[in-house]
């Protein structure tokens, strides 16, 4: 109680949108991002792939998927990651963990588009990397997304053993080489029959996500739909690589 009082008296002097979350402009209307800012966070609200999300050029499924057909069953993001959302990602990892009101803010109507599912968790960090960044930047959005649709977090239903080396500009295949043996299902009976939302922040390529829903998957969970704030775009004139 002491906490939340203290929180809303720091509203109401600084209310949290008098600056654009991305450049500090200041703002004073009520709105995260200034007007130069605001162009340059893409939505993913046009045709998208039905089973990753991703910006697609037809409704269908994208030639990735059907290619390696994701672990997961559905995945839905708001954002279009790059430019401005890509900024806001990098600053909500780097201590902004504010920016999880806004995120949520978008996220909220694709999460009420899934099936109904039993309860939620998140993409796990190393304890390390908590540490270094003071919390788990999914952790926070799997618990604001929780108080809003009243559906219960299980924590740690996932763990993560150990960091992994730099996934940028590696393919699907060697991402996933990266990540094996990193994850671990620590509350199996948890997950056994169930309908899981799983959250994170980005979806690129999707391993990470195939290599926790894999594991989810082998746990017996029943369904798996995914939610990221961003996801890659998808463009069928880029090689595939797997």
């Amino acid at each position: 109680m002491i906490k939340n009082f203290f929180k809303s008296v720091f509203y109401a002097i600084f209310p949290k949108n008098f600056t654009c979350d991305i450049c500090g402009e200041e703002t004073f209307d009520g709105n995260n991002l200034c007007e130069k800012c605001k162009p340059t966070v893409k939505f993913n609200n046009g045709v998208t792939c039905p089973v990753c999300g991703r910006k697609n050029v037809i409704s269908e499924i994208c030639m990735e998927c059907k290619a390696l057909a994701p672990q997961f069953d559905k995945a839905y993001s708001p954002l279009i990651y790059g430019d401005g959302s890509s900024a806001l990602i990098g600053k909500f990892k780097k201590g902004s963990g504010y920016l999880k009101d806004y995120f949520c803010d978008l996220m909220i109507q694709g999460v009420k588009s899934f099936p109904e599912f039993d309860f939620i968790t998140y993409i796990p960090v190393t304890k390390k990397t908590k540490y270094k960044r003071g919390y788990n930047q999914a952790r926070l959005l799997a618990r604001e997304l929780s108080k809003r649709l009243n559906v219960k977090v299980i924590d740690d239903v996932l763990i993560k053993l150990h960091d992994t080396e730099e996934q940028k500009g590696l393919s699907k295949r060697k991402r996933l080489e990266n990540l094996k043996g990193c994850f671990r299902v620590h509350k199996r009976k948890e997950c056994k029959g169930k309908r899981i939302l799983l959250v994170d922040d980005i979806l690129t390529t999707g391993a990470t996500a195939d290599e926790a829903c894999k594991l989810l998957r082998g746990a017996k969970a029943k369904k798996i739909y995914f939610i990221t704030v961003a996801s890659v775009e998808y463009k069928p004139e880029r090689e595939i690589i797997l």
